[in-house]
């Protein structure tokens, strides 16, 4: 699903197995899945920001929203068949159930930035800002970091902009 404008990244197996082992070596990481029987048809991951990488805690260093009040909302992932039927609601609603059970205050993920003339950008694609501002996600251009993936067609990982979307947690 990550292959697909605008993430369009070209991962291998033996990569995600060590970067999922952060969920399963963080005791209060969470990861959420969508069943269609037996079949897996999507995912979804956070784990508090303490947890997470120096690239991801360093935008918040001199935010005034301290890492050790943000539960990180990592991947949310679901087959384009059952999209449009609440499961990324859901998704969203567990994390941040998850957060509120931490005792944390804020969540937030972070989102690549691509060019609105990107040549990979299929006709018609809409960005998911409004879904997620209707959650009460609030974008933040102050909070950013880079990350490095090889793109689908590419021979070698080049840095792309990531920018974070927050949320205040109630009760």
């Amino acid at each position: 699903m990550f292959r697909a404008f605008p993430y369009l990244y070209d991962g291998t197996v033996p990569y995600e197995e060590a970067y999922l082992r952060t969920y399963l070596d963080t005791e209060d990481a969470v990861v959420l899945l969508a069943r269609d029987g037996d079949a897996v048809v999507g995912a979804s991951t956070a784990v508090p920001l303490i947890h997470e990488t120096s690239a991801v805690q360093a935008p918040f260093e001199h935010s005034g929203v301290g890492v050790e009040d943000v539960l990180y909302l990592g991947e949310s992932v679901l087959l384009p068949q059952y999209r449009g039927r609440g499961l990324g609601h859901a998704f969203f609603d567990g994390r941040e159930a998850h957060a509120r059970r931490l005792g944390l205050g804020v969540t937030a993920f972070c989102a690549v930035q691509r060019p609105e003339d990107h040549p990979a950008r299929p006709a018609g694609y809409r960005p998911l800002n409004a879904f997620w501002s209707a959650r009460g996600y609030m974008e933040r251009p102050d909070l950013q970091t880079t990350m490095d993936w090889q793109d689908v067609g590419e021979t070698a990982e080049t840095p792309k902009p990531m920018r974070f979307w927050l949320r205040r947690e109630e009760g």
